[in-house]
């Protein structure tokens, strides 16, 4: 079904982007003020790419998170999905909030659903049914101030912001080109940071090619280069192109373009050649040189752009990388290393500042790759991602459970009485055992073993992705701890204790 575009003008988007603005400092720090928040958790991306991560449709679970939101009393949230979430998962979120009862919160709180489980944008599903979108608007009290809470903005979130009348927290999709990765190295260079040398803005297979060649002509001893489309998600849209054994001579170049296909080796796995070209044709890349070292760590920044005009730094984290080159986010520690994080943490203001001053607004993430070389750390940074992302959900976990903030003078996280905490994270907690435990196994699991959070003690396992955990044997763990230890430690034991309870569903089997 084709989407129908009506002609709203810029003028109107940005009169609702102003009316926001404006209401922001009065109404946000009241935990008391009639307000509505339309959570669409959808992924506008790639879709070929995306549809190469297992379990993808319910990733639109993972800002369930945002259900904490309903702690504030005077607070309606309206979470828009692909399909109808179980109620057991609701009820454990709705469990986990502080000071309110389940009956009040789920009061407050209203879930739709498309009833499609098609492989496209949630969004895109909700522009072709006028009868959800006036659902949405009918759900809406009429003297709350309402915003809409996405994942990722494009044109099509910005569409579903008129046709429902509503401003959204984040970034205008027509500045959505600064978060690319050619344009992200523009910022990089623009703000005086390091980063690997490369090329950006190619679009053909011929600069690509030259760009290969150049880079192993300017460091004769490179083994490795990275190749990125301008637009990937947690590394998908990567490849790594091998070297070996190619002799840097007058030929290189047509040794490159003839070996090409053999030498680039794919993130995503199931991307073929003739896809992964198409893409790079339509969207253009970068290519740059595959950054080595003894000891390497892949740290990021999470920094916030807030409508009243200010900037900050609201975590790190130290990113858990995994395939065959370190290429694919598999989790994360909170916070950073002690090493480096506050140093890091000024290098994202940095950042934040230069983005404010282009006119963005709302959350984004800096990666960088972090080098120690002769007891000091070389940040390499790597990309700017002008959206949520995978560390975006279990910070505003430990966030709306612990009511805390991270400090990035200090590079620590702490509680309102002063106490520190940690956790660690992931999306990609799978295993074929885990396949046929549900929601209420993992919930009764838990319970049983001591590792369900615990409020008094503000420590323990919380989980997303619970919808893909039967199936795909999938699922998404944040462990809060009052050590880093302590975290893996949580991780670890609930790891070995959903691999046990696997085994009897096996061994029953």
């Amino acid at each position: 079904m084709s989407i129908n575009t009506p002609n709203f003008s810029k003028n109107d988007f940005q009169e609702l982007q102003n009316f926001f603005l404006k209401q922001y400092e009065k109404i946000f720090p009241n935990a008391l003020a009639p307000k509505t928040v339309v959570i669409v958790p959808s992924l506008t991306m790639d879709q070929e790419i995306l549809a190469k991560i297992n379990g993808i449709s319910y990733y639109e679970e993972r800002l369930l998170c945002m259900l904490m939101l309903l702690r504030m009393p005077r607070t309606k949230v309206i979470y828009v999905t692909s399909l109808p979430i179980d109620p057991i998962i609701i009820d454990y979120y709705l469990h986990l909030l502080p000071g309110i009862t389940n009956y009040h919160a789920s009061e407050r709180l209203t879930l739709l659903s498309c009833f499609d489980s098609s492989p496209r944008s949630l969004t895109e599903k909700i522009l072709e049914r006028p009868r959800l979108i006036e659902k949405i608007k009918k759900s809406i009290p009429k003297d709350n101030f309402t915003h809409l809470s996405f994942f990722n903005i494009t044109p099509l979130e910005k569409e579903l912001a008129m046709r429902l009348e509503l401003p959204f927290y984040g970034c205008d999709p027509d500045l959505s080109y600064l978060g690319d990765k050619s344009n992200s190295r523009k910022l990089f260079k623009e703000c005086g940071l390091l980063l690997p040398p490369g090329y950006e803005d190619l679009r053909s297979l011929s600069e690509m090619t030259q760009a290969l060649f150049s880079l192993k002509l300017q460091y004769p001893e490179l083994k490795k280069a990275v190749v990125k489309l301008n637009e990937g998600f947690s590394g998908d849209g990567n490849a790594i192109f091998s070297y070996d054994d190619l002799a840097l001579n007058f030929n290189l170049t047509e040794k490159i373009q003839e070996q090409l296909i053999n030498r680039l080796s794919f993130v995503a796995s199931d991307l073929n050649v003739r896809q992964f070209f198409d893409k790079w044709e339509a969207m253009g890349g970068v290519v740059e040189t595959f950054i080595e070292g003894d000891i390497k760590e892949s740290p990021s920044v999470q920094c916030r752009i807030n409508p009243s005009g200010n900037n900050e730094v609201i975590s790190t984290h130290d990113q858990v990388l995994g395939g065959e080159d370190g290429q694919v986010f598999l989790g994360a520690h909170f916070p950073a290393h002690q090493d480096y994080a506050i140093e890091i943490g000024h290098l994202g203001k940095t950042l934040a500042k230069e983005l404010q001053k282009k006119g963005v607004i709302g959350r984004f993430g800096v990666d960088f790759l972090s080098v120690k070389e002769n007891k000091t750390w070389k940040h390499y940074a790597i990309e700017i991602n002008l959206r949520k992302g995978g560390t975006t959900h279990p910070f505003l976990m430990l966030q709306f459970l612990t009511n805390g903030k991270y400090d990035y003078e200090q590079g620590e996280y702490y509680t309102p009485n002063q106490q520190k905490r940690y956790y660690f994270c992931s999306d990609n907690l799978q295993d074929e055992k885990f396949k046929g435990l549900t929601p209420p196994d993992l919930i009764d699991i838990t319970v049983c073993n001591n590792l369900f959070y615990d409020a008094s003690t503000e420590q323990g396992a919380t989980f997303h992705l619970m919808g893909a955990l039967s199936q795909y044997g999938k699922l998404g763990l944040v462990c809060i701890a009052k050590s880093p230890e302590e975290a893996t430690n949580y991780y670890q034991k609930t790891l070995e204790v959903l691999k046990e309870e696997g085994n009897k569903n096996v061994s029953f089997l």
